[in-house]
């Protein structure tokens, strides 16, 4: 069975865990299979938005692989932790927008999976956190430093210090999840965040995104610069001309993202 699921709805692909019995968490299978999936959705010019959830209703990801954990010497930790950092860096570095659809528990390296998404939307009923330090060990895979460029440093560390674990509803007044939703209505609020931004322009998408998370590591001039020429590359498209038509036909735009 796969341990990585890639479906893909005209412009929308969905990137499901596939342990659900292991609560989905990841071994170092899952970790080389999702690095694959995440590079050729990299590359994809047909994909424009992504969405990241677990299979079935229990959890999103649990983090790592704890029964594996327990057979690797400390040369193949050190492999494994460097390799998840690695994923889920790659997944930050995704040009689409992406969607942690959190459809059950996270904690560990499936919080950190979430932090690396630009959204995060909740089950009501989810649990969540950092939670390492209670295992005698740290956030290894983004955690320490997402989290604080989120939420706060003083929040942030308390979460980690403690390994306090959060319910939905308290995600959501801590600002780590951007939304929550009961699961009876919970594929309707990721599809229909997917959905808005689909009906935008997709260079615009692709070159907001990049002026946002570019911008944001840089001084304010700086940044005013990245998102000048962000903007100069939206300015040649036929997607442009086509919004400015629709405008003045009073009808909703046909973008095809060039």
């Amino acid at each position: 069975m796969e341990k990585i699921l890639l479906e893909q709805k005209d412009h929308l692909a969905i990137v499901t865990l596939n342990r659900p019995d292991s609560m989905n968490a990841f071994n170092w299978d899952t970790l080389m299979e999702l690095e694959q999936i995440v590079e050729s959705l990299r590359i994809n010019p047909d994909v424009r938005v992504v969405v990241f959830t677990g299979a079935g209703e229990k959890a999103f990801s649990v983090g790592a692989d704890l029964k594996e954990r327990k057979t690797l010497n400390e040369q193949q930790v050190r492999r494994n932790v460097n390799k998840i950092g690695e994923v889920f860096s790659a997944v930050e570095a995704l040009p689409q927008p992406t969607i942690a659809a959190m459809n059950g528990h996270a904690f560990g390296g499936g919080m950190e999976l979430a932090l690396a998404c630009d959204f995060r939307i909740a089950t009501e009923k989810a649990m969540m956190g950092l939670t390492e330090t209670s295992l005698a060990i740290i956030p290894g895979a983004g955690g320490t430093q997402r989290l604080p460029r989120l939420i706060g440093e003083s929040k942030a560390m308390e979460l980690i210090l403690t390994a306090k674990r959060l319910t939905a509803a308290e995600a959501q007044e801590w600002g780590v999840v951007t939304r929550t939703a009961p699961q009876e209505t919970f594929w309707k609020e990721v599809n229909n965040l997917a959905e808005a931004m689909l009906a935008n322009g997709p260079v615009a998408l692709l070159q907001a995104k990049y002026a946002i998370k570019t911008g944001m590591n840089a001084d304010l001039n700086t940044g005013l610069q990245i998102e000048r020429k962000a903007y100069e590359l939206t300015i040649p498209t036929e997607d442009r001309i086509e919004a400015l038509i629709a405008f003045g036909e009073k009808r909703k735009p046909q973008f095809k993202g060039k």
